[in-house]
């Protein structure tokens, strides 16, 4: 079914030249990714980026794909985008024009586009003065004492952020591009792009480690099935959704009769996405950051970053806290239960036993409350699994009975098992919802054109 299926794809000429087109333009960004930025040694600044996995600068070069530890054209890739997206998603709450021009349909749509296009300079040019700095900052950084920059001052400084602020405009030119003229959203499909090139070296380090005997092959043959489970489970819950029945009343008007048909409001479980997961990891990467920019003059923040680092008890409380956190304050903001009620009582329909208005707008409150929390929980177990497998749960940090629960428990649960999970949390999230999105839009390519699917029952259902 699956080869017959591609074969379609291919088969539909309008279909194919969009997949190709959608391919190419992913192969242009990850060129970008290779260029490097004048200036700057990338062996040196890659002997860095590994020394810090656990703060900001390992945080985004896993989304950038590794632009980030070459010191590529395309290092800030499309985050500032998304940061624009968000920072406008939120002020459109705030400010009565923006919450004006998001109900006024694809007009201004358009326009709320176009700011998020000059935002997103702004944020880019930001994000290059401030590694333009930090990188002319660090001095010389390697073991042979070689220099990060080896010419710095103010033209470096130019250079660089001229550089890097076109490398982002023309990646988000990329996505745009994909989404207009391509299959499915070019944004996500771009991160999703800079996360999985990583899968074939991490995949081909997970068996030189069993052939070298540090990882146990039955370990490696575990993994596995333990993937597959991990990654059947995202699916089913970001499928999930509550069904609340709806009604239409009938209305004549002349001779025609309207309305009348049973429908249903669906409510995901996962309705805040993984930008949850995203602000959560990006606020506790920043004490680890600062520390290490502080170096030794700092000692009370060093010991605090390390008390925050992966693995540690207050990381995995505060991790947890932040996630649920972020879930409620991003549902409240982009699902409004009374605007949703507002428009069922216009058009005339009604939640079978509860009033329209108010009524209305509570009962989905509290469905959407609990969701919420479901959701939020299930975000804190993928995001913190891989972290528990690689680095364990250091009981000894917790304070009366942490020695003691180091004692008895076995090695493993303190320690990890050394096993990296390919993804972390949120690259797993993001792979596994934008691979859904792609195929999804695939498939409603296809049955758009009297094709089949993927599925021979039911369909697939995206994230939004």
């Amino acid at each position: 079914m699956l080869i017959e299926s591609l074969r379609n794809v291919f088969a539909i000429p309008d279909l194919r030249k969009r997949v190709l087109f959608t391919f190419g333009l992913l192969a242009v960004y990850r060129v970008g990714c290779i260029i490097p930025t004048p200036g700057v040694d990338a062996s040196v600044l890659l002997e860095i980026i590994k020394n810090q996995q656990g703060t900001l600068f390992g945080f985004l070069n896993t989304f950038s794909g590794g632009a980030i530890g070459r010191a590529a054209v395309f290092t800030l890739g499309i985050m500032p985008y998304i940061t624009a997206s968000i920072i406008l998603q939120l002020l459109t709450v705030v400010v009565p024009y923006l919450e004006k021009l998001s109900k006024e349909g694809e007009l201004g749509k358009r326009k709320i586009t176009q700011y998020t296009r000059y935002l997103t300079l702004v944020v880019s040019m930001i994000q290059s003065i401030g590694i333009s700095l930090t990188i002319q900052g660090q001095g010389f950084a390697s073991n042979a004492g070689l220099p990060l920059v080896p010419h710095p001052g103010l033209g470096f400084v130019l250079m660089t952020v001229l550089t890097l602020t076109t490398g982002c405009a023309f990646v988000m030119w990329l996505g745009e591009q994909i989404s207009e003229r391509g299959i499915g959203n070019g944004i996500s499909l771009i991160i999703f792009g800079g996360i999985v090139i990583g899968l074939p070296k991490a995949v081909i380090g997970t068996i030189s480690n069993s052939i070298a005997g540090t990882l146990p092959p039955l370990t490696v043959v575990a993994l596995v099935p333990f993937m597959l489970f991990v990654t059947a489970f995202i699916v089913f819950m970001e499928r999930s959704q509550r069904r609340i029945p709806v009604q239409y009343a009938k209305r004549v008007v002349g001779r025609k009769t309207y309305g009348g048909q049973n429908t249903y409001l669906p409510m995901r479980v996962n309705t805040g996405g993984v930008i949850p997961v995203i602000f959560a990891s990006s606020i506790l990467v920043v004490p680890a950051t600062i520390a290490g920019l502080a170096g030794d003059n700092w000692p009370r923040l060093q010991a605090i970053a390390d008390s925050m680092r992966w693995g540690q008890p207050i990381y995995y409380l505060l991790y947890t806290a932040a996630i649920l956190f972020f879930s409620f304050f991003y549902v409240s903001i982009i699902y409004n239960p009374n605007d949703v009620a507002e428009n069922m009582r216009k058009y005339g329909g009604f939640i079978p036993g509860i009033r329209s208005g108010r009524r209305t707008a509570e009962f989905l409150d509290r469905v959407l409350t609990r969701l919420t929390l479901i959701g939020a929980i299930y975000l804190a177990a993928v995001a913190i699994l891989p972290e528990l497998l690689l680095f364990g749960f250091k009981v000894g940090g917790i304070p009366f009975i942490g020695p003691w629960l180091d004692g008895i428990l076995p090695v493993w649960v303190s320690s990890g098992l050394g096993i990296n999970f390919f993804f972390g949390g949120t690259s797993l999230l993001i792979v596994v919802g934008v691979a859904m999105d792609f195929v999804q839009q695939v498939e409603s390519q296809l049955v758009m054109r009297n094709y089949d699917g993927f599925m021979k029952k039911g369909r697939v259902r995206g994230r939004r």
